[in-house]
C-alpha cells in the first residue's frame, strides 16, 4: 500500500522539486559500523550473519519515513512497507537480483530471505523475475573489500529513487572490535544528509541491540 504525500504543503516541495531536474540527483556517505554483538547475536540465533543485518537494515529503513519516498512521474508516494532487492552471489561467480519481502519479526524474515536466496541460486542470469516494485531497497554486500567509498553503475536515463545500500569486508580491530564499512545512497529530491544521519544512528542502535524486535523511534526525534 501506498499513498499519495501531498507536494502542495510539504516543507521539502522546493528541494525536490530542485534535486529532481539534476542528472544525478543521488549523494551518497560511507560510515564505519560497529557489528561486535549483531555478530554475536547472530551466531547465538545459529542464523546468517547477512540475513540478520539485512533484516537490521530494513528495520531502520521502515523507521524513517523518508526513506519509504518513491518517485512516481512529478510525484511522490510513501509506502506502507519496504523490502529489499539484494544482490545473491552463486557458485559460480555470477549474481542475480532477489526480491525479499520484509516482515518486523525476525524468525519469519529469516524464513523469507532463506527461500528467496535458495531460489536466485538456483537460477540463472541477472533477472529472474519481472522487476516492477518501488518500495524496495537495492542491496548488496561486498565482503572481499574494506572500502571507504563507493559508487554504483547508473543509467541516467532510467529513473530511479530507490535508496541503496551496501556493506563490505567485516574487520577486526586491534581491541577486537568488528567492524565494517556500510555505504548510503540516496535521491537528494526525497532524502537529506539529516535523515541520513537518523537511518545511520538507529541502524546502529539495532546491531548493538540484544533484542531481533524493532525498536520504536518516537515521532519526536524524527524530522521531515
Amino acid at each position: 500500500m501506498k499513498t499519495l504525500l501531498d507536494l502542495d504543503n510539504w516543507n521539502r516541495k522546493g528541494h525536490f522539486l530542485f534535486f529532481k531536474q539534476m542528472d544525478e540527483p543521488f549523494f551518497g556517505v560511507t560510515v564505519e559500523i560497529d557489528c561486535t554483538i549483531a555478530y554475536a547475536n547472530a551466531k547465538n540465533l545459529k542464523t546468517s550473519f547477512f540475513i540478520y543485518y539485512l533484516h537490521k537494515t530494513l528495520v531502520a529503513i521502515n523507521a524513517i519515513e523518508s526513506f519509504r519516498y518513491r518517485i512516481a512521474g512529478d510525484q511522490v508516494y510513501i509506502h506502507d512497507n519496504i523490502g529489499g532487492s539484494a544482490t545473491i552471489g552463486r557458485e559460480d561467480g555470477t549474481f542475480g537480483f532477489s526480491l525479499i519481502d520484509y516482515d518486523s519479526d525476525f524468525r519469519i524474515f529469516e524464513k523469507i530471505a532463506s527461500a528467496e536466496i535458495e531460489r536466485v541460486q538456483n537460477t540463472t542470469g541477472l533477472f529472474t523475475l519481472t522487476f516492477n516494485e518501488e518500495n524496495i531497497i537495492h542491496f548488496s554486500a561486498i565482503p572481499w573489500i574494506n572500502f571507504t567509498s563507493l559508487s554504483h553503475a547508473r543509467s541516467y536515463s532510467f529513473h530511479d529513487s530507490c535508496p541503496k545500500v551496501s556493506f563490505g569486508k567485516m574487520m577486526i580491530s586491534e581491541t577486537g572490535k568488528r567492524i565494517f564499512s556500510m555505504s548510503v545512497h540516496v535521491h537528494h529530491g526525497l532524502i537529506d544528509a539529516l535523515h541520513v544521519g537518523q537511518f545511520v544512528d538507529h541502524f546502529q542502535e539495532l546491531m548493538n541491540s540484544q533484542s531481533t524486535k524493532p525498536i520504536i523511534i518516537p515521532k519526536s526525534q524524527l524530522h521531515s
